[in-house]
């Protein structure tokens, strides 16, 4: 769909340095115990894990915050913790990774979002999750708008980043998405299914397959069912560009005048999907703040996309790595 000339690429690279870039979103924290198995309960017939270590990491939409800064950017972190000692912990991780803490607001009627998994010889033995999913109120909805208003002078673009846990309502959604384009600001949506549509205007929508069939009770068994999708969601939402992620077949780009691009997967080999949705975003957007065209956006982000599916777990991009991966894509190495 692209190719980069080698000068054009380590221009673009350069301007993703200092990019502010706001997340707004269901932040969580991601907890881990890891260890051993080597009996099994005399309470009941479950393992027994001996925790050797205890790991905690930024997840959610905090995940994306991680790519940015990995890309060379600045993110600030919009949204919603608890009073709770999943919070302190969270804020903690926030300031520990060197992000502002200014984003986070607090909401004494619900949890911090919190995934605990245990692992034993590599092996996922359970996970728990600690959350409230219904809509935040109307007051806290509001301080998140004043928060992101405060620091919007000096945000290159902002990333919605929804899963479902309450945050993005779909006030919150139509507000940001007005200040953004009010302000002449970039701003990406990565939904989930319950206000898909209330997503409007948004400089790049980007579904996934399975979200896109789900939102409109389709099968998109074909390229042109989803190129038929892609137009109707393109004209739905009055996007400016909607990228569909297709999985192993790769990226399809609409663009508002018309075009459609279909971008083939550079997934060498996948190790695992898990956070290849945020890196995506996350490139794409870090690269549309640093002035690049939409298919060139769309390119890096699916080589990016395409790195981090051959790592297991949820790790960054690495910012070298996507470089040189597209230069010698480009070369044709």
């Amino acid at each position: 769909m692209v190719s980069f000339e080698s000068s054009r690429l380590a221009a673009l690279f350069e301007a993703f340095e200092g990019k502010r870039i706001a997340v707004v979103g269901d932040l969580m924290l991601d907890r881990y115990y890891w260890g051993t198995v080597n009996r099994i309960s005399p309470e009941a017939p479950v393992p027994v894990v001996e925790v050797d270590e205890e790991s905690t990491r930024l997840g959610g939409a905090a995940n994306v915050a991680n790519n940015i800064a990995s890309l060379g950017g600045t993110p600030f972190l919009v949204g919603v913790i608890g009073s709770d000692d999943g919070g302190i912990l969270l804020r903690k991780t926030v300031e520990s990774q060197g992000f502002s803490p200014d984003g986070l607001v607090t909401d004494t009627g619900r949890p911090t979002t919190v995934k605990t998994r245990v692992i034993a010889h590599s092996q996922h033995v359970v996970r728990i999750d600690q959350e409230v999913k219904s809509d935040i109120g109307a007051a806290v909805q509001q301080r998140v708008i004043e928060v992101l208003t405060s620091h919007l002078s000096s945000i290159d673009a902002i990333i919605l980043e929804d899963y479902n846990k309450g945050v993005m309502t779909s006030g919150l959604i139509r507000t940001v998405i007005e200040l953004a384009r009010t302000h002449g600001r970039i701003v990406t949506v990565d939904p989930k299914f319950n206000n898909f549509f209330e997503y409007r205007q948004a400089t790049v929508f980007k579904p996934n397959r399975k979200e896109t069939e789900e939102a409109l009770g389709v099968r998109l068994g074909s390229m042109a069912d989803v190129e038929a999708a892609g137009r109707s969601l393109l004209g739905r939402l009055e996007a400016e560009n909607v990228l569909m992620t297709l999985g192993e077949r790769g990226m399809a780009l609409f663009e508002r005048s018309g075009e459609v691009s279909i971008v083939p997967t550079h997934a060498r080999h996948v190790a695992d999907v898990s956070g290849a949705g945020d890196t995506v975003v996350s490139t794409l957007t870090i690269a549309l703040a640093a002035g690049a065209r939409t298919k060139e956006a769309a390119a890096l982000a699916n080589h990016a996309g395409g790195i981090v599916c051959g790592e297991v777990g949820i790790v960054p991009i690495n910012k070298q790595a996507l470089y040189e991966a597209v230069l010698n894509d480009a070369n044709g190495a």
